[in-house]
């Protein structure tokens, strides 16, 4: 047995990276329980191993008695005496209690032990593995089915792709490949469990990045992603390097690229857009192919008025609304279509009108309304003090407001 161990031993540390240590008070832990079986209910019972020999004893402390009543928690003062010269009365002597069968019953319990310590380090290793791939695509085959959850076998682990996480409109066939990201994974008592998803918008980035070597060399920057899985995405991409165009980079040569990416999500439309700094370029881009009129932010409230031509607003909008839903989610704003020559309300009507009288821009306009000067009416009847509380109006300009509302108001 002593060999036997200490070969099982060096086989852990080595091979499964589990240290002799833990095995070995797994071990002493099993065999206490096991040696309460055998040797009964003995005052603190401790069991121990020599890591260089594999020796296994079994060892109890007695109080010494010069009548013993009781065989396992006290021992006679002859006995004792024998143990350690010095024992007196109510002394504490540690006596050795290693059963004759104690090496059969130490053979059962490191096996059991050392199959359940491989287990917990391979689940171990999986579940780390599989952490440190946080966000990364997989391959993998589909195994079966649990309810609505896909069950999908990659190899060391076992993938679940749960109801939201699927694509509307695809098959996914028992025994079939799938591509998916990782987005999860939990612990649980079978072992590691891996959350896939293919509708996660960075599925798309991952598939970019693997499909555009600029993306993951640098020279290309993926800045937002808006998806509607199985629909239609839109990616907004920037060239870090001047040299490289961004858009023509990921579309590819005839389009190879982005049809690859195509392919892979079975048909679903992407829109790739240029990404700018500037707010109105950038909401102007997102809102492709649609050819945009005129683009009114409102920064304080996030909103964004878009006026277009009359055969271009179907096109802004888009089926169903995806195509302003999904440049909203791109650029962070909320945005409102609306047809040339269309009546504003709000706010938005009220910066659109003040922004006609001379010498008043957009910014002034809106610095206007925000101050509560919603409507022409108002400026008219206001004093010039008042008018001047608004920032960039001063004494001159305020009286010229004044002298146009009125004039536009008769």
């Amino acid at each position: 047995m002593n060999a036997d161990l200490i070969a099982v031993l060096d086989y852990m540390e080595k091979e499964k990276g589990i240290s002799r240590e833990i095995i070995l008070e797994a071990i002493q832990e099993s065999l206490l329980l096991a040696s309460k079986k055998s040797i009964g209910p003995a005052r603190d019972l401790e069991v121990s191993i020599d890591p260089k020999t594999g020796d296994i004893r079994a060892f109890s402390k007695l109080i010494v008695v010069d009548k013993v009543l009781d065989r396992h928690g006290e021992i006679h003062l002859e006995d004792a005496l024998k143990i350690d010269p010095e024992a007196k009365l109510g002394d504490e002597v540690v006596k050795e209690v290693t059963p004759r069968n104690f090496g059969r019953i130490a053979a059962q319990t490191a096996k059991q032990v050392v199959i359940q310590k491989i287990r917990e380090a391979e689940k171990n290793i999986v579940f780390g593995e599989y952490q440190e791939r946080l966000g990364e695509i997989v391959s993998g085959t589909i195994h079966h089915y649990d309810k609505q959850n896909i069950i999908i076998d990659l190899g060391r682990a076992e993938g679940v792709m749960p109801p939201r996480e699927q694509c509307p409109h695809e098959e996914y066939r028992l025994g079939a490949r799938l591509r998916t990201y990782i987005l999860d994974v939990r612990e649980r008592a079978k072992g590691p469990e891996v959350v896939l998803s293919r509708t996660h918008p960075n599925f798309v980035r991952r598939l970019f990045e693997m499909e555009v070597p600029e993306i993951d060399e640098g020279a290309v920057e993926i800045k937002g992603i808006a998806r509607e899985p199985g629909y239609r995405t839109k990616l907004a991409v920037v060239s870090v390097d001047d040299k490289v165009d961004c858009v023509g980079a990921c579309v590819g040569l005839r389009g190879n690229r982005v049809k690859s990416v195509v392919r892979e999500l079975n048909g679903e439309k992407i829109d790739i857009i240029r990404w700018s700094d500037d707010q109105e370029e950038y909401v102007a881009n997102a809102l492709s192919p649609a050819k945009l009129k005129q683009v009114n932010l409102n920064q304080a409230k996030g909103e964004c008025e878009v006026i277009v031509d009359e055969d271009q607003l179907s096109l802004a909008i888009g089926k169903k609304g995806q195509n302003v839903r999904l440049s909203s989610r791109l650029t962070g704003w909320k945005i409102d279509i609306f047809r040339e020559g269309e009546v504003l309300k709000g706010v938005k009507g009220a910066v659109a009108v003040l922004g006609e009288l001379p010498g008043v821009g957009e910014k002034m306009a809106r610095n206007l309304v925000e101050a509560g000067f919603t409507d022409l009416s108002i400026i008219a009847i206001s004093e010039p003090g008042d008018l001047m509380e608004v920032e960039g109006v001063g004494k001159k300009t305020a009286e010229e407001l004044i002298k146009a509302a009125q004039e536009r108001a008769e």
